[in-house]
């Protein structure tokens, strides 16, 4: 198993990760950097045997994957799969794109439960990852004031990921992905915290906005969020896995991967 807590998440490299011919070339140049764990992510195609030889060959653990949720309820397929990875973690890359109701997102919680509590007996921990669109709002606040009365706070109405951490079971872990919180307005410290215990790995990557107001995703510690904060929650939440990405940026990708490694081990994690 891998000495440092950081890894790579090999999404941010999926441009070069096509063949099993790429993706012994791109691991190599991961291991290099100092990475000795990965999320297999973004991958071409290739068996899980055969990606598991380049991965032991250079010395790389895959700690966590990300498939989709039909590959996960596949239970023996699954099982088999991450077997041969030697992975303990998998994880979905989000629900709800289609702007789903509430009804949909709870009926989605329960599948994803009973999928997460089958797996996890049986040793594979099924986990959430979120991107901005689970902050949205679920509904518009209803306000119906009384003639001669002041208008009372109205409470807020609840987000899906704040619906899928109150309804999943304790078999589901989230992973919280720093940029896509902040990019819908919630604190990333805040929403760690909150999953606290169920958190084995986090998603890190940072925002920069241009002088025309534009977001844009940059390496860690290259941009705006608040670093000594987000870091102070992980910990608190027992983090065992601090995962870099960055989906699309300035930088080549493999520079970014670097600079962010660079910057986290001067931030204190090996």
């Amino acid at each position: 198993m891998a000495q440092s807590v950081l890894g790579a998440q090999l999404y941010t490299l999926r441009d070069f990760l096509k063949t099993p011919a790429d993706m012994a070339k791109t691991l190599a140049r991961v291991r290099k950097m100092g990475y000795e764990a990965v999320q297999c992510s973004g991958l071409g195609p290739i068996g899980p045997k055969e990606l598991a030889r380049i991965l032991d060959g250079e010395g790389l653990a895959c700690v966590v994957t990300h498939r989709p949720f039909e590959e996960f309820k596949n239970i023996e397929a699954a099982l088999e799969y991450h077997g041969l990875l030697k992975c303990r973690y998998g994880a979905i890359g989000g629900f709800g794109w289609n702007n789903e109701a509430p009804a949909q997102w709870r009926q989605f919680a329960a599948e994803f439960s009973a999928t997460a509590k089958t797996l996890a007996a049986r040793g594979l921990h099924l986990g959430y990852h979120n991107h901005s669109h689970e902050l949205a709002r679920l509904g518009e606040p209803v306000i119906a004031p009384i003639a001669g009365q002041p208008v009372l706070p109205v409470p807020p109405v609840p987000t899906p990921l704040q619906l899928l951490i109150d309804s999943c079971g304790p078999a589901v872990w989230f992973e919280i992905d720093t940029y896509w919180i902040q990019h819908g307005g919630g604190d990333p410290a805040l929403w760690i915290d909150k999953v606290a215990g169920r958190i084995p790995c986090v998603h890190l990557k940072d925002m920069a906005v241009t002088p025309q107001r534009v977001q844009k995703m940059c390496e860690v510690g290259s941009g705006n969020l608040n670093w000594t904060r987000i870091l102070d929650a992980c910990k608190r939440a027992r983090v065992q896995w601090y995962l870099i990405e960055r989906d699309d940026g300035d930088l080549d990708p493999f520079d970014s991967l670097q600079i962010s490694f660079n910057n986290l081990q001067a931030m204190g994690l090996h």
